[in-house]
């Protein structure tokens, strides 16, 4: 064992010491250090941001799939996150002490305005009326005696037959009956007007909520309990959607409202979405996130938004009639910020470009692009600046109605 380890260490030593020699023979110094120098020369590989330096196409032109950009009109939208409201939201409550007689509605039932809700009691008021209409038939009758006296007294006066006392004390007569005419009149219509009290009626249109008091149950008007609401009507036709926007937009939407509406859509899901308009801007920006609350007002017949709802929501400021707009994939990012490649006489191009705004699958180019170059939206993975690249076309996409792989 002891004679193998020294021949082990004579050839390994000899190894080393002829490694030159022999790497010569083997060809492959000079190609190791045509490597070294290529790689430290190699002004394209330098010039790519940190992560996309490499040697320029070892096997050949890069297959990418390019697009050619295009000037199109635009909109200019916003997107943003909205909370669905009701426009009003209105607790029921009664306005007398009774005892609810009827409940003329289903719980959750879409009601009209005017329509009646609750009936109450309202027997100990219909009394109440009976007695002040007889009441003022008795008015009316002294009223009508009290008239005649005063005209007998006049005529006799006239003929020196009467005292102006009398006729004084006739006139008092009349005018005090004329007042209690007008009192138990005022009374009358006090009471017809607690008589509507007892039919609660829906004050708007909308969707009602839970009946929490049922037919039998005392309702009590200082009653400043959970349970004091009969009901909570929402107005949901039309409706509010309240989103927030970065203040940084506010000199926008003030100029496109000053012009006229403003469009905002509310993106139900993928395939439905309604429209309205600005209704409402906040006075103040938010400190503390920098935003200002809007509230767009949109038609909702359909009631496909409801109250508590989170959506999706478009601002729609105005066109801009030349964009220049790039598929969202064919951004990356670098240590300069945004950049893509651009292709010119089947040479790759690294370009820094500003973006205005990401859109519909789109990025709107602000600066660094023009209409009519090629850009690489496939295949710039293994692009590097100033690269050979061969354009392939697209693959089709995989249909969206493809079976889904089975579960479990």
């Amino acid at each position: 064992m002891a004679v193998f380890a020294v021949i082990a260490v004579a050839v390994g030593g000899a190894g080393y010491f002829y490694r030159d020699e022999v790497a010569q023979r083997l060809g492959l110094g000079a190609f190791a250090s045509a490597a070294e120098k290529g790689s430290a020369a190699s002004p394209a590989a330098a010039a790519q941001p940190q992560g996309r330096r490499g040697r320029l196409n070892p096997g050949g032109p890069v297959p990418v799939v390019v697009t050619k950009v295009a000037k199109k009109p635009l909109p200019i939208v916003i997107e943003a996150v909205g909370t669905v409201q009701a426009i009003a939201s209105i607790q029921i409550k009664p306005r007398l002490d009774s005892q609810i007689m009827k409940v003329n509605v289903e719980e959750g039932a879409l009601v009209k305005e005017g329509d009646v809700l609750f009936e109450l009691d309202a027997r100990t008021l219909k009394a109440q009326l009976g007695q002040i209409e007889a009441q003022i038939r008795k008015d009316q009758a002294q009223v009508a005696q009290a008239k005649r006296d005063v005209s007998r007294y006049e005529e006799l006066l006239s003929k020196n037959a009467g005292t102006v006392v009398n006729r004084d004390t006739a006139q008092t007569t009349l005018k005090a009956a004329e007042a209690q005419l007008e009192a138990d009149e005022a009374a009358k219509a006090s009471v017809m007007t607690s008589l509507t009290y007892t039919e609660i009626r829906a004050p708007v249109s909308g969707r009602i909520g839970s009946i929490s008091s049922k037919a039998g149950t005392v309702v009590r008007v200082g009653d400043n309990t959970a349970a004091s609401s009969l009901a909570t009507i929402n107005q949901v036709d039309p409706i509010y959607v309240a989103f927030a926007i970065p203040q940084v937009f506010l000199p926008d939407i003030r100029a496109a409202m000053a012009k006229g509406d403003v469009k905002v859509n509310a993106l139900i899901d993928d395939n439905r979405k309604q429209s309205g308009v600005i209704a409402f801007l906040e006075n103040t920006v938010d400190p503390l996130t920098g935003t200002v609350t809007a509230k767009a007002r949109i038609n909702n017949a359909t009631e496909g938004l409801w109250p508590g709802q989170f959506v999706k929501v478009e601002v729609i400021l105005g066109i801009e009639p030349e964009a220049i707009a790039v598929p969202a994939p064919a951004i990356q990012l670098g240590p300069q910020g945004p950049y893509l490649f651009v292709v010119k006489d089947g040479v790759a191009e690294l370009r820094n470009v500003v973006i205005k705004r990401t859109q519909g699958g789109e990025s709107v180019i602000g600066k660094g692009l023009e209409g009519g170059e090629q850009v690489v939206t496939d295949g710039q993975l293994r692009l590097v600046n100033g690269a050979n690249v061969g354009i392939r076309p697209a693959t089709p996409e995989t249909p969206s109605t493809a079976a889904a792989p089975p579960r479990g």
